[in-house]
């Protein structure tokens, strides 16, 4: 997916989520016996013939629609992973409210955020709490069509970048163009709205921020080469989380035992699509037949080593990675105040074994 749906869907639902803050919790994961938002309940799980007792239902929301950013969720509900540390997840998309404002109001008890967006909602006051790194490095960046020539940031100079009108943009591109002696005023920044990549460069611009998993290989297969200019390797304060999984303060203070099942299970999903990355591609194309099984393919392939990459294990964060990126947008006065970092994640609850 490109970055542009999820970090507009981050930012814009801020408001929603302070509003929000800790709002009842309607179908806490509490709640064995919940139904879905619309009263009908979540989609059942496969459950071992030998389960103890009944599964515990809950919800996570994804972020946007599903992808191999994903894929370890739906391999971990596919495999009985979650029945087995008595869990029966629903997965569902997180509608206009966006997966944050679900989780915040109790609606989901799980979901999927981004450093980017986590932070800034972590200084509005909003209970959110980053579990899980499930990419280990930024793997988004600025894209070009191989024909404009953009071989480094300064080569954006005289181009016309495509966006969403977040001032966190011009800062990541005068972020990466600085040490190149490149100067972000000489690029045109347009919004394209809701285009898509391969529609907006062929109208009307150049360059565009896109996850390379998902929009980089749709455009191997599509024989539309891309020069492709990584965040975190032009700034270390851009090698960031994105995504996250995330959940609420009350979560935690409430079911930490649901947490902790829910991570192991999860953690085990992740690994399988590290491990198996053509029978994990196999069971999102399964579970979602909507989506190309040919891109899902050809993105897992390439994503699943980089889910756990250098960490000591899948899902850890590192305080100072959170530190390096709100210090960096305090300073550009794009945070109020800065960051209190040892609150906005925890390892906590991933599996040691």
């Amino acid at each position: 997916m490109g970055v542009k749906k999820g970090l507009t869907l981050g930012l814009s639902c801020l408001l929603i989520i302070a509003i929000a803050g800790c709002g009842s919790n309607n179908g806490n994961s509490g709640n064995k016996n919940a139904t879905g938002s619309n009263g009908a309940a979540p989609e059942a799980t496969a459950v071992a013939t030998d389960a103890p007792k009944e599964l515990t239902k809950i919800k996570i929301a994804l972020d946007w629609t599903p992808n191999t950013n994903h894929t370890g969720l739906y391999a971990a509900k596919d495999l009985g992973y979650y029945a087995e540390e008595g869990l029966d997840v629903e997965i569902v998309q997180p509608g206009a409210a966006g997966a944050d404002t679900m989780v915040t109001s109790g609606e989901a008890a799980f979901g999927i955020g981004a450093q980017e967006s986590l932070t800034l909602a972590r200084l509005q006051g909003v209970p959110l709490v980053s579990i899980a790194a499930i990419i280990q490095h930024n793997t988004s960046g600025f894209a070009a069509p191989k024909d404009r020539n953009i071989k480094s940031p300064k080569d954006f100079e005289g181009k016309t970048y495509g966006g969403w009108g977040s001032p966190a943009e011009e800062a990541a591109m005068k972020a990466i163009m600085d040490p190149e002696g490149g100067d972000v005023k000489k690029v045109k920044l347009v919004n394209i709205g809701e285009a898509d990549f391969f529609t907006a460069v062929k109208r009307d611009i150049d360059f565009a921020w896109i996850f390379y998993a998902w929009t980089g290989i749709e455009a191997e297969l599509r024989g539309e080469p891309i020069d492709m200019l990584y965040l975190k390797d032009y700034a270390p304060q851009l090698d960031y989380y994105t995504p996250v999984l995330t959940t609420s303060e009350k979560e935690i203070a409430d079911q930490p035992e649901i947490v902790k099942a829910f991570l192991k299970a999860t953690s085990k999903g992740y690994q399988y699509a590290i491990d198996k990355p053509e029978e994990a591609a196999a069971i999102l194309s399964k579970a979602v037949p909507d989506l190309d099984p040919k891109l899902v393919l050809a993105s897992q392939k390439w994503l699943s080593p980089k889910y756990q990459d250098d960490a000591a294990r899948w899902g850890e964060q590192k305080a100072e990675v959170w530190q390096n990126y709100a210090d960096w947008m305090y300073g550009l006065k794009l945070l109020d105040k800065p960051l209190e970092v040892a609150s906005t994640f925890t390892n906590d609850y991933l599996p040691t074994e």
